[in-house]
């Protein structure tokens, strides 16, 4: 059987480009970075080549780049740092109900902490207001975490307007928007913006965190001196460096590749509304990823089309891996507005480099049985 991935706002396969710099590293480039030696120095090269491989993906300088162990880690160190580098008693954070984990989750600890945290709604199309913003300000406001694009629904923020009506550091989680779409952490107001590898055709296990210099940050984690002081314990420099080729992989492909992918997710999209009824876009008439779509069909249950995709050969998701088994129905989508049915019904495509118009094709046709079979026998159970 032939089998074709339609989830790589989950994960992605290692571009060979990216496998090269990784495994070259491990083969000839094994020493410690912050060893003195050749073989430290030499580890230390490719690190330091890494980081402005990085910076230059976001229009940063690389000194602002912090490696760390993935998005998460990045989201953590961004929202705990900041808040805890804060002075005064009395500390509030602005984020939006459509956040990932990676963010809901450190703000609420500081909740359990005594951190007042506020949660923006979204509108229908999974967009924050920045006025919403505007008005949550208060004098205690330390932070305010909103992501550039929604992990389940592809949906973008509009973080410059939302930077030019805050005058606290904005942190956002760009880990589903880098390589996708161009990122200028200047030109958006960003103070922090995290990254992970893994969703950019590299290894799993290494991120960034872009600090923007003078923001204040306290670490989370402590021991060495890494990362200026911002990130202990020796780096990984193969993934790091696999990380790098594969930032400068997009910075190289990144229009012709956005504009192919957008092209087959529209396919995708017309070719389902306009076949199988009872269909419609989560997040349609907002500005999204080229890659992401994600589309309700009714009366079917989401996790059992998944399946019947897989045995077809497809592989897509009811919505964040983090949340894969989960039984109750999707945050991102329940704060749309849509029915805990609908949201159960819905279903992630997340389109990539592998993806081909055939594949597409062949997807719609496996829909249109499959959906047609799982409504027939829900009618008869």
């Amino acid at each position: 059987m032939q089998r074709a991935y339609f989830d790589h706002n989950a994960t992605t396969p290692l571009a060979p480009e990216v496998r090269d710099a990784v495994v070259s590293c491990l083969d000839e480039t094994y020493g410690n970075a912050s060893s003195i030696h050749h073989f430290g120095q030499a580890a230390k090269q490719r690190l330091e080549g890494a980081r402005r491989q990085i910076a230059g993906l976001i229009g940063a300088k690389p000194a602002e780049i912090v490696f760390t162990g993935g998005g998460t880690e990045a989201d953590n160190l961004a929202i705990l740092g900041v808040v805890r580098a804060a002075p005064g008693p009395r500390k509030h954070v602005i984020t939006s109900a459509i956040e990932h984990p990676a963010v809901l989750g450190p703000c609420g600890q500081l909740e359990r902490e005594g951190v007042a945290i506020t949660r923006l709604p979204v509108d229908a199309r999974g967009v924050v207001d920045p006025d919403d913003v505007a008005r949550a300000l208060r004098p205690e406001t330390v932070l305010v975490s909103i992501m550039h694009a929604n992990n389940e629904i592809g949906t973008m923020q509009p973080i410059e307007e939302i930077a030019a009506r805050v005058n606290v550091p904005l942190h956002v989680d760009g880990v589903q928007a880098l390589g996708k779409i161009p990122v200028d952490v200047a030109a958006a107001g960003a103070s922090l913006y995290s990254m992970s590898a893994h969703k950019l055709y590299a290894p799993k296990g290494v991120g960034a965190l872009y600090v923007r210099k003078g923001t204040r940050l306290a670490p989370i984690s402590f021991g060495g001196h890494h990362e200026r002081d911002r990130r202990p314990g020796t780096e990984n420099v193969p993934a790091i460096a696999g990380f790098g080729a594969a930032a400068a992989l997009a910075k190289a492909k990144l229009r012709e590749e956005a504009d192919r992918i957008a092209a087959l997710r529209d396919r995708l999209e017309n070719a389902v509304l306009e076949r199988i009824p009872g269909t419609g876009i989560n997040g349609a008439g907002a500005a999204r990823t080229p890659n992401t779509t994600n589309i309700y069909f009714d009366g079917i249950d989401g996790e059992a089309l998944v399946i019947a995709l897989d045995l077809r050969g497809f592989a897509v998701s009811t919505g964040s891996a983090c949340s894969s088994g989960a039984i109750t129905p999707s945050h991102v989508l329940v704060a749309l507005g849509l029915s805990a049915e609908r949201a159960r019904a819905s279903i992630r495509f997340s389109l990539g480099r592998s993806n081909t118009a055939e594949q597409v094709d062949a997807l719609i046709e496996a829909l249109e049985a499959s959906v047609a079979h799982l409504r027939r026998i829900s009618v008869h159970a």
